[in-house]
């Protein structure tokens, strides 16, 4: 059947369902709104079903018609993903995931150096708590915190991170010993997988009972601690700037145990169409982290 359909009907109809409008697409596909009409007429006879609801002023898809525009709109958003990367520039584009605390504090700060390394590349980033299924061809990359759920991909772990507690330096003034820290107020980051309970046993104290604020991530922690509102147990590589400008403080530092730990793990396909780009942001990633190169493993 798909031999007897003409691509020019296939496009007609993506583009009228995307619109809601048959004049709409017309404009889009740069032909007649009667032109539209009938070569949706002729694939609805071709496929023996209606696949628009008509009115005067607007028209409407059927069960039919939005079930062919759940196939239609995905295989057109592959084409024109695939249209981009031979053309001229895109074949440089580097879709990034990044956990969000990560993409805010270390990344986006960051990527104008690595567009001055590499002109001829450019940078899509988008920041969530999911992760990237790289099925769906939307993700080159994925930074990820804690272990990834993605399978048939590559996956380099990211330097050590060094967890310790973190405040403005006003505040810093009386914390002298890790038992000072029971009189403060203590930022919690609920997803943290090193939590405040975890630093005091690795200090030989027993955890106080938290209260006050806590955030889902870390860079509203980092925030609120840097503001002078209390001690956040944070990752010195995500609070980086804040430390190198003397808005945070360890004040602990030398004086108590840290918790050093992997805290992110970049991820991409093994069967990446880009590999050259991929691997460019990769070997970029892991020099400014200070790690010895991108070594995928399993």
């Amino acid at each position: 059947m798909l031999s007897n359909i003409p691509i020019s009907a296939i496009r007609a109809f993506e583009a009228a369902a995307r619109t809601g409008s048959f004049r709409d697409a017309a404009n889009e596909l740069h032909l007649t709104p009667s032109a539209v009409s009938h070569a949706i007429r002729k694939l609805e006879a071709t496929l023996r079903t209606v696949l628009f609801e008509r009115s005067a002023r607007s028209v409407r898809l059927t069960p039919a018609g939005e079930n062919l525009m759940r196939h239609t709109g995905a295989a057109f958003d592959q084409l024109r993903r695939g249209l981009e990367e031979v053309a001229a520039r895109g074949p440089q584009l580097v879709r990034v995931h990044s956990a969000p605390s990560f993409a805010a504090q270390w990344l986006a700060p960051r990527l104008a150096q690595f567009l001055a390394t590499y002109p001829k590349l450019e940078v899509r980033l988008a920041a969530s708590t999911d992760y990237a299924r790289f099925s769906n061809d939307d993700f080159d990359i994925d930074i990820v915190y804690g272990p990834p759920r993605a399978e048939g991909v590559e996956m380099v772990p990211l330097p050590e991170e060094t967890v310790t507690p973190l405040c403005s330096p006003s505040l810093a003034r009386s914390i002298k010993k890790p038992a000072d820290l029971l009189d403060q107020t203590l930022i919690r980051s609920d997803v943290k997988r090193v939590q405040w309970h975890q630093w005091f046993t690795a200090n030989g104290l027993e955890a106080p009972a938290l209260h006050g604020m806590r955030f889902d991530r870390s860079f509203l922690a980092i925030a609120t601690a840097a503001e002078g509102l209390g001690v956040a147990l944070e990752s010195t590589l995500l609070a980086e700037r804040e430390l190198a400008c003397g808005r945070l403080v360890a004040p602990l530092a030398g004086r108590a145990n840290d918790i050093r730990y992997i805290g992110h793990r970049l991820i991409y396909p093994r069967a990446s169409r880009q590999r050259s780009a991929v691997r460019a942001f990769a070997d970029w990633l892991l020099a400014q982290l200070g790690g010895e190169g991108a070594r995928p493993s399993d």
